[in-house]
């Protein structure tokens, strides 16, 4: 037991450093293959290396830490692994930017091998900010074993995995349509390229028909891809162009002579029914280009200017040249007509620029052999999601996916393992760079210029980082891991890739359980994000309010899988919360001394439960029912249950009920009454305090150290509670709750008719059934203010009282000699008055067609409600007023 002085307000700032260095210090944290424990294990999420703490990350890394405590104290060997994530275009833009403001300079212009140090010194600065962030707010990882998505091990693997899929067949180069971003000039996948409404334009554009006096008209949203244009297609079955197929048009500007083809794909009822074949700028006319075997024609450069293709727009923008081009055509009067369109098109995930389809030769995964078992194990139940309405989502878009480009036009990540002998052409796929080429013997060898998606490595990241492609004794311990807990936005750029990845090269899933958490939004709705400025910072109101606070509100405010509308208030609940767990605690630890810790360690009273007080009785079975019912929320993932229960239970129970209850008992002469209610108290303080240490766990620990025994260990490796069904008394319960209720309907009464605090009462009750025990009476006199109780089936209403119902009996509550009857009259009529205007007041406002049409809608609903408040009140004061009238 701590003996020191305690502070009378909770200094969180102080105590939080003080704990989290003293877990860091003893190796809590610290995972080892230990075969007497099972194994729990969860991968964290790799934030980027560039990342700083967003409120995402915080609530994220708040419920992967709970789980992680959770289990700890249920006594199994818990590996929370961390680390950060390479983020190839992120960390690249981030560098470049740095180096155009400081140095004035590009990557060019100092070379591929400096700018790719200037990253990693630039990480080595910089990339564990999040990491020392994610401490603050109590974060209980492996510290020892933090990774790098790019460290020697893990780019290894990365490279172990890319020769062994190229072996199997699975990784192939092609020249496809992929996702450009022109601004950071690389390919992008299919999830990296957003989709966003745009309200833009279609253009009807005239193609003349060659040796005819006919044109057929075609609709575009890109008129700058025209001069790309190998063919106008139109639908075999669209009886308007049967006549034109297979004639000639003449592309508009370029006079180029294009087929006009038939193809199924053609929508007859899009614009015209006829469209324009861009095979090297649009991923649909790509397909028709190769089955009608069309030579495709690139128009732009990688950085979204014209180039030699595009005749007279050469080196212009591609927006320049729509502008220049669409100009052209009203001069020569091929533009038809103009229309506003909405549709969808893509942005880079990263800057935002427009995405631009582009014909390239990249490297890709054929996904489809690896989707197919990832997609099995799902519909089996052998990975579980929570909530399970995204097993939908996963499972179509693993039937529908398409192959995955991998390689990147970037310098910083992982160099894919291709070499090109300069002499022969011959390309290697080595796991090793090659000395000399294996076809013509010559060492004049160059490696492939780009480097893998960054996901390419997070992908593996639950068996790389415990040792793949070597079998160590952490890999076999830890994997598969237990429980994956993230943002559903990327269940298909990370989620399915792992569950691929872990079936093909450990033949077994990375992870059972899924957890996909909500998004926080702020107060209105809207997403939190740097352009909008609505983002709150975490160390702020962790600085503010505390780690446990912050914790503690995020759960709170979050059902499963559901997301948070937030705003910096409500990280006053958290705080509220930790003020009243430590004032209750304080309370207690006045009246405590060594025996009555021992005492409740020892659980002196378990052995005649029938002798204890009903109140004892009461608590003890409340307190193993939200052991029970707390044990089970966690494991199913219900932690927004588990919170609002222990939230109920200890603010309304334990501190409003029980602590009120025993206060005669605490402060009577009776020492052996004293000193059960101080154990049974304390018992059930101590158990509080192990529910609540995975959500708060610096307060909580706190407080376990002045309510322990010297020799227990500390809070974050204490045993778990564990459900006694010994304890459970329904009678109890249902008679104190019956309890609770006569006198929260008496003080109700009290209140409202302005009983004074300090006079006691009469208490008449007309009942035919309930029975109330004497002990129970006795609550009732010492929490209610009343010193007479009448019960009976026959018994009359006394003159002038307050009367209530509560089950099947009636409460009176003579008012003579409480009050001054005239006087709260005169008070009630009053009051009833003016209650009658404002309600008139607010009927008129709601009339008010002009009100009604000009305010917000929530301006509206606050009048309504206040109207329905103030009728809500009337009622009352009525009926109080009848009771001192009808007698």
């Amino acid at each position: 037991m701590n003996t020191q002085e305690l502070p009378k307000i909770y200094a969180p700032e102080e105590i939080e450093r003080k704990w989290y260095k003293i877990w860091l210090d003893s190796g809590y944290f610290q995972a080892k293959v230990n075969n007497d424990k099972l194994p729990y294990c969860i991968v964290i999420p790799p934030p980027n290396v560039t990342d700083k703490l967003h409120m995402g990350h915080a609530y994220n890394n708040t419920i992967q830490d709970i789980f992680i405590r959770f289990h700890r104290m249920q006594g199994y060997e818990t590996l929370w692994l961390p680390g950060t994530d390479h983020a190839g275009i992120a960390t690249q833009n981030v560098v470049e930017r740095h180096l155009k403001q400081k140095e004035h300079k590009t990557r060019h212009d100092i070379g591929r091998e400096k700018f790719v140090e200037r990253v990693w010194e630039w990480k080595e600065k910089h990339g564990n900010i999040i990491i020392d962030q994610l401490k603050k707010i109590g974060c209980s990882c492996d510290w020892s074993r933090e990774r790098f998505t790019m460290d020697e091990e893990l780019s290894r693997a990365v490279i172990e995995v890319f020769c062994s899929l190229y072996e199997k067949g699975l990784i192939y180069r092609g020249e496809y349509i992929i996702n450009w971003c022109p601004r950071c000039t690389t390919a992008l996948s299919d999830e990296e390229a957003i989709h966003e409404d745009h309200e833009g334009k279609l253009w009807y554009i005239r193609y003349p028909v060659k040796d005819t006096e006919k044109s057929i008209v075609v609709a575009t949203t890109r008129p700058e891809t025209m001069l790309g244009d190998v063919a106008v297609a139109v639908n075999p079955n669209d009886t308007r162009y049967k006549k034109l197929v297979g004639k000639t048009a003449i592309l508009p500007i370029l006079e180029r002579e294009i087929p006009i083809i038939a193809d199924e794909y053609v929508d007859s009822k899009f614009g015209t029914g006829a469209v324009k074949i861009t095979p090297a700028h649009d991923p649909n006319d790509f397909e028709i280009g190769r089955r009608h075997n069309l030579k495709p024609i690139n128009v732009m450069n990688t950085d979204g200017t014209m180039n030699e293709n595009a005749g007279m727009f050469k080196d212009y923008d591609r927006f320049r040249c729509r502008d220049a081009l669409v100009k052209q055509l009203e001069s020569q009067k091929l533009l038809e007509k103009t229309e506003k369109h909405q549709h969808a098109i893509a942005h880079c995930q990263r800057c935002s620029t427009l995405v631009e389809p582009y014909l390239s030769k990249q490297w890709f995964v054929k996904i489809k052999p690896l989707a197919e078992p990832a997609m099995k194990v799902v519909q089996e139940g052998k990975i579980t999601f929570h909530p399970s309405k995204w097993i939908k989502v996963y499972i179509n878009w693993m039937e529908n996916i398409r192959d995955w480009c991998i390689s990147r036009q970037l310098w910083w990540g992982h160099r894919i393992p291709v070499y090109y002998c300069r002499d022969c052409d011959n390309m290697m796929v080595r796991r090793e760079a090659p000395q000399r080429c294996d076809s013509c013997g010559s060492s004049n060898i160059k490696q492939d210029e780009d480097v893998l998606d960054t996901w390419f490595s997070s992908w593996l990241w639950p068996f790389s980082t415990l040792g793949w492609p070597e079998k160590t004794p952490e890999l076999r311990y830890f994997y598969p891991t237990h429980t994956l807990v993230t943002a559903a936005d990327i269940i298909f750029f990370w989620v399915a890739r792992m569950i691929m990845a872990g079936i093909e090269f450990m033949d077994e899933v990375p992870f059972r359980k899924v957890y996909f958490n909500g998004i926080i939004r702020d107060e209105q709705g809207q997403k939190m994000s740097k352009s909008l400025g609505n983002g709150i910072d975490p160390l702020e109101m962790v600085e503010k309010y505390s780690a446990d606070a912050v914790r503690f509100s995020l759960m709170i405010l979050s059902a499963e899988g559901q997301d948070i509308n937030l705003s910096e208030s409500k990280f006053e609940i958290g705080r509220n919360f930790s003020n009243k767990l430590w004032n209750a605690f304080r309370f207690l630890r006045l009246s405590i001394n060594e025996n009555d810790i021992e005492n409740a360690f020892k659980e002196s009273f378990k052995h005649d439960l029938a002798s204890l007080e009903s109140s004892d009785r009461w608590i003890l079975s409340r307190y193993h029912r939200i052991v029970l019912d707390i044990t089970g929320n966690i494991e199913s993932f219900r932690l927004n249950e588990a919170i609002e229960k222990l939230y109920g239970f200890f603010w309304h129970e334990y501190c409003d009920w029980y602590l009120e209850l025993i206060k005669p008992r605490l402060y009577g002469e009776d020492k052996t009454a004293r000193d059960l209610a101080i154990c049974i108290g304390v018992y059930v303080l101590r158990g509080i305090s192990k529910l609540l240490h995975p959500f708060i766990p610096f307060i909580t620990e706190e407080i376990w150290h002045h309510i322990k025994m010297q020799h227990e260990p500390d809070l974050i490796v204490s045993q778990w509670p564990e459900y006694e069904e010994s304890f459970i008394d329904d009678e109890n319960e249902k008679s104190l709750l019956l309890v609770q209720e006569l006198i929260s309907a008496i003080r109700n009464i009290r209140g409202e008719m302005n009983v004074p605090p300090n006079k006691k009462a009469k208490l008449v009750i007309k009942t035919t059934e309930q029975k109330i025990a004497e002990s129970s009476q006795i609550y009732i006199q010492k929490l209610a203010q009343i010193d007479e109780i009448v019960i009976g089936p026959a018994v009359s209403k006394p003159k002038f009282s307050a009367t209530t119902v509560i089950r099947n009996m009636e409460l009176f509550i003579p008012l003579e000699g409480l009050i001054d009857i005239d006087l709260e009259r005169t008070r009630l009529s009053k009051e009833i008055d003016r209650l009658e205007a404002q309600i008139e007041s607010a009927d008129k406002k709601l009339m008010n067609n002009d009100f009604l049409a000009k305010a917000p809608q929530d301006v509206i609903d606050r009048e309504k409600k206040k109207k329905d408040d103030f009728k809500e009140i009337l009622v009352k004061f009525k009926n109080n007023l009848q009771s001192l009238i009808d007698n």
